[in-house]
C-alpha cells in the first residue's frame, strides 16, 4: 500500500526530513521528492445513492471550489466542528470550504488549520467581518474562534451543531430560507442547547432559528468516549435503561468482565460520569454490539458501518419504535426500548445478524417517516432535509427517501458537501449571517 504519510489523527507530513523523522516507525519505505508541498490535501471520498453523488470527504479535486449560496453574505469565517473539520470562508454568494483538515484534537492539526485559514483568506482576498463556531465550549475550533474574534473585535456567532447540519443541507440545495423545513439531523455527537449530547433530532428550522420538535429518548452514556470506543458499553447502558438484564448469552455482556459490569452498574445507578444522549449514532452502535457485529472499534463509526454492510436486502421485516407526545418538552419523544427488546429476542432466537441489521435499518427509516408525518400535521411543513453523519449510510437513505417521497414530502439530501461534520462549517456561515447566536 502506497499512501500519503501521516499517523492517524495527524496532518500529512510535507517535507522529506519531517517524513523520515516522524514516520520512521510506520513506513517500510519512502518515496522522496524535490517538489515542495505548500498545501496538504487528503484524498476525497464519495459514495453514490440513487444515482446521485453523496460526498463523505470533500478534499482533493473538490476543495476549495465554491458552493453557490442562495443569498449574499458578509465576509465570514466559520470554523467548523471538532471531528472531520473543515472551515468555510464566505463572501457575497460564494462559500469556499477548505480541504479536509482532520480531527481537531492535537496541536499539529490546529497549526495546519491556522495555516490554511490564512492561506485561503489570502487566495480569495477575504477579510472576515464575523466569525461563527460550534456551541461546544471545549472544541479547539471554538477556542480559536473566540481568540480570533476577540483579538480583531469581530462579532462571534455560536451555532448549535444540528442546526448547522440542517442549514448546510438547505444552503447547498439553494433554499432561500423564507420558510422552515423539517430537519432530520442524525449523528453521533453534538452539543445540545440543554447541555446534553444530541444526535437524534427533528428540528423545524430555517437559517435564523430552529425548534426541537422531536428527538430520540435520552439514554445514559457511561464514560463518554469509553462508550464510543467500546460499543458493548453503550449496548449495556441501553439495555439497563430499557429494563433488560445483562445475561451472558448476549454479546455485549460476554465482551465485558464481571468486574467491569459491576462498575458500570454503579455508574448507571448513581449517574457517575454518565451523560444523557439522544444520539442516533450510539443507537446504531448498541444494535451492532447486540447483534454480535462488533464490540470495540478502531475508528469512528466502524460498528455502524459494519452493521450497514451486513444488512440483507431481501429481508422484509422491521423493528418498530414507540412514539409519544411529551407535553413538558412540547415535542415528540422516540423511544427505542421496543427495538432493543425485539433485537434481544431475535438474537436469542438465532436470527442472523444480516436480518437484524436490515430490520433495524427499515425500522429507523419508517420511524423517520412517521415522525415527519406527525410534524407535517402539526406545522403544515412538507419539506424534509436529511443531514448528519448517519445519512452517509446509503442503506438507510435508500429506504427513507422513497418512504418520505411516497408520503408526499419534498426531500433534500447532500450532494455537494458531506452530511457529516465536514459540512458543518457551511451551515455555521449561513446561520451566522441570519443573525443566530451571540
Amino acid at each position: 500500500v502506497m499512501t500519503s504519510g501521516n499517523y492517524a489523527e495527524e496532518p500529512i507530513a510535507t517535507g522529506n526530513e519531517e517524513a523520515l523523522q516522524r514516520l520512521a516507525g510506520l513506513a517500510d519505505a519512502f518515496l522522496l521528492h524535490d517538489r515542495d508541498i505548500h498545501a496538504r490535501c487528503d484524498d476525497s471520498v464519495t459514495r453514490v445513492c440513487g444515482g446521485k453523488e453523496l460526498p463523505v470527504r470533500r478534499s482533493r479535486g473538490y476543495a476549495p471550489y465554491p458552493i453557490h449560496l442562495p443569498f449574499p453574505v458578509r465576509p465570514t469565517l466559520a470554523v467548523g466542528a471538532e471531528l472531520k473539520n473543515t472551515f468555510c470562508l464566505a463572501r457575497e454568494r460564494y462559500a469556499f470550504l477548505s480541504q479536509h483538515i482532520g480531527d481537531m484534537e492535537n496541536y499539529e492539526t490546529l497549526r495546519f488549520f491556522e495555516q490554511m485559514v490564512e492561506q485561503l483568506a489570502r487566495t480569495f482576498r477575504i477579510q472576515p467581518e464575523m466569525v461563527a463556531c460550534d456551541m461546544h465550549p471545549g472544541y479547539l475550533s471554538t477556542r480559536y474562534a473566540r481568540e480570533r474574534a476577540g483579538a480583531a473585535g469581530l462579532p462571534l456567532g455560536f451555532v448549535q451543531h444540528h442546526h448547522a447540519h440542517i442549514a448546510a443541507c438547505m444552503a447547498e440545495q439553494g433554499l432561500p430560507g423564507d420558510r422552515p423545513v423539517i430537519g432530520v439531523a442524525f449523528d453521533g455527537t453534538g452539543y445540545g442547547s440543554d447541555g446534553a449530547i444530541w444526535g437524534g433530532e427533528f428540528l423545524l428550522a430555517d437559517y435564523a432559528s430552529f425548534r426541537r420538535a422531536a428527538h430520540l429518548k435520552y439514554m445514559p452514556l457511561p464514560g463518554g468516549d469509553a462508550a464510543i470506543r467500546r460499543p458493548y458499553r453503550a449496548a449495556l447502558a441501553y439495555l439497563w435503561a430499557a429494563g433488560l438484564t445483562w445475561e451472558e448469552d448476549l454479546a455485549p455482556a460476554a465482551a465485558s468482565s464481571p468486574a467491569e459490569r459491576s462498575v458500570l452498574q454503579r455508574q448507571l445507578e448513581r449517574g457517575l460520569n454518565t451523560r444523557p444522549t439522544s444520539s442516533a449514532g450510539r443507537l446504531f452502535d448498541a444494535v451492532a454490539a447486540l447483534a454480535g457485529v462488533r464490540q470495540e472499534v478502531n475508528y469512528e463509526a466502524q460498528a455502524a458501518m459494519e452493521l450497514e454492510g451486513l444488512a440483507n436486502g431481501a429481508e422484509k421485516g422491521r423493528y418498530d419504535f414507540a412514539l409519544a407526545r411529551d407535553a413538558a418538552e412540547q415535542g415528540w419523544i422516540i423511544d427505542p426500548t421496543p427495538v432493543l427488546r425485539t433485537v434481544v429476542e431475535d438474537v436469542r432466537a438465532g436470527v442472523p445478524a444480516g436480518a437484524i441489521a436490515a430490520r433495524f435499518h427499515s425500522g429507523v427509516a419508517q420511524m423517520i417517516c412517521q415522525v415527519c408525518l406527525c410534524l407535517r400535521e402539526e406545522s403544515g411543513l412538507a419539506e424534509v432535509a436529511l443531514s448528519g453523519g448517519v445519512f452517509q449510510n446509503v442503506t438507510l437513505l435508500a429506504r427513507v427517501v422513497p418512504l418520505l417521497a411516497g408520503a408526499g414530502f419534498t426531500v433534500y439530501t447532500h450532494h455537494l458537501v458531506p452530511p457529516n461534520d465536514a459540512g458543518i462549517s457551511l451551515g455555521q456561515a449561513v446561520v451566522a449571517q441570519a443573525g443566530c447566536g451571540e
